[in-house]
């Protein structure tokens, strides 16, 4: 995913709509090995099996809303879950919302759900400041128009804003970045939740490029030229 950003921000393009359901394995071919995670839980169950990928190699799909560096970005882009909180308020959009959604993408990937389930706009920031801290104040002073209802006295407008115990409910059971990580990832959590972190900083202009992101120790640290 990260290599795929590089050459398209070099391009100065913006895929605008990255998500799972756009990245495809080139290769249908994998192996069946057996889930011992499963089987420990559940002994009787020796017959659980997993599909490991003979090939990690990917493609991504979907170009019909990239936008050039160059067109107009003041209009709403991403597939919900996948929305950098830029484009929620109304701040404007480039290549940073693409690395947003590579961010969310892992996660998902981590914990095999997608972070943000939900359909409402004060309810997604709500969400994104359970998981990730406060949004910074000089991107809520800067809200356009449709967004300022979002806003309160120089915060979120919440809880008092929800709109119903559920949604309140629905914030409140998600765990902190870190903490949603390590419940998922036995080995490297360190490296992958700073990865997380750079690619799921509130201000698009701090939050890592997608240069940045592929020279991260995560990527790179001899761990992986093992494999």
């Amino acid at each position: 995913m990260t290599e795929v950003a590089v050459v398209m921000h070099d391009l100065r393009l913006i895929h605008t709509d990255l998500k799972p359901e756009n990245i495809l394995f080139v290769s249908p071919e994998y192996l069946k090995i057996p889930d011992y995670k499963v089987t420990a839980r559940s002994p009787t169950d020796v017959n659980y099996y997993k599909r490991l990928p003979k090939s990690s190699a990917i493609k991504v799909i979907d170009f019909g809303s990239t936008a050039y560096e160059h067109q107009e970005h003041n209009y709403i882009v991403s597939t919900r879950h996948y929305r950098a909180p830029e484009v929620i308020l109304g701040l404007g959009w480039s290549y940073p919302c693409d690395m947003w959604s590579v961010g969310c993408i892992l996660i998902e990937l981590c914990s095999g759900e997608a972070l943000f389930q939900t359909h409402e706009n004060l309810e997604h920031l709500a969400m994104m400041e359970r998981v990730l801290g406060p949004i910074p104040q000089h991107m809520l002073k800067r809200v356009d128009k449709p967004a300022e209802k979002f806003v309160r006295r120089g915060r979120l407008d919440w809880p008092e804003g929800a709109t119903s115990r559920e949604s309140i409910k629905a914030v409140l059971k998600l765990p902190r970045l870190q903490n949603l990580v390590m419940q998922h990832v036995d080995h490297s959590a360190g490296y992958l939740i700073d990865l997380l972190q750079g690619l799921l900083r509130y201000d698009p202009s701090s939050r890592l490029t997608a240069h940045d992101a592929l020279k991260h120790p995560f990527f790179t640290r001899d761990y992986y030229r093992r494999f």
